[in-house]
């Protein structure tokens, strides 16, 4: 297991997430009851997750209605820019070019030849996850697509090291759409965080709110369930011994 603390990322290593919510202080109560979050303002109108007082994840209110309510997963770059360009090439989208948000960093988002969202942060003074790996932080990204042969090579092309690499352990991975959401469901990554019970997290997701998508379910990177908060945002729980 890759060490808790980290403050550098290398290309293509997932190294920030976010949810975008109609009511940032609902989401607080509850990720702040599930996972034990505190938050403090960050940029803008966005909140900062923090546990034991270190970054894991923040929240930010949907500017418009049409907008999914999601967590993004966000993969390092040192280059947006130059990584935007490889992506239209490679035959992916860009969706939001990259936004400087003062000193913290540049931000991008995109989406791969399937439709699959994603974003790039290139890092200011903000790295990413200060915490990851831990109970209540990031562990895992699964992406759900259609075609998984297309993806390896749009990913492995763009994030050869930190896909293929054996320096680190990979923070995400790829399956099919039917493994586990219905075959309509339109491909989509989907954000992991670790928790030490399962059922008990369970328990908590659906006291606060939230409901049970699907599973528990055994995976090749540890026991999983989806769910959804209060919001209608999904993620999942990753149990792994």
């Amino acid at each position: 297991m890759a060490e808790n603390r980290a403050s550098v990322y290398g290309e293509g290593v997932p190294c920030w997430v976010d949810a975008q919510l109609p009511d940032v202080a609902a989401g607080e109560r509850f990720y702040g009851e599930l996972f034990g979050w505190a938050f403090e303002e960050a940029y803008g109108t966005s909140v900062w997750a923090r546990l034991e007082g270190e970054p894991v994840a923040a929240l930010a209110p949907k500017t418009d209605g049409r907008m999914p309510t999601v967590w993004t997963v966000y993969f390092a770059t040192p280059d947006a820019e130059a990584l935007c360009r490889r992506i239209a090439v490679a035959g992916g989208q860009v969706i939001m070019a990259p936004l400087r948000l003062g000193d913290l960093g540049t931000a991008a988002l995109a989406a791969d030849p399937g439709g699959a969202v994603f974003g790039l942060w290139q890092p200011g003074r903000h790295p990413g996850f200060v915490r990851r790996h831990a109970p209540g932080t990031f562990i895992w990204a699964e992406l759900y697509t259609r075609d998984t042969e297309r993806a390896n090579d749009f990913y492995g092309g763009l994030f050869h090291d930190a896909l293929f690499g054996t320096d680190a352990e990979p923070d995400f991975g790829r399956a099919p759409v039917s493994d586990v959401f219905p075959a309509e469901m339109p491909p989509h990554f989907l954000v992991h965080f670790r928790v030490d019970d399962l059922q008990d997290a369970l328990g908590a997701v659906q006291r606060l709110g939230g409901r049970v998508q699907a599973g528990p379910f055994a995976a090749s990177y540890g026991t999983v369930a989806v769910v959804t908060d209060n919001q209608g945002a999904s993620f999942a729980l990753l149990h792994r011994r």
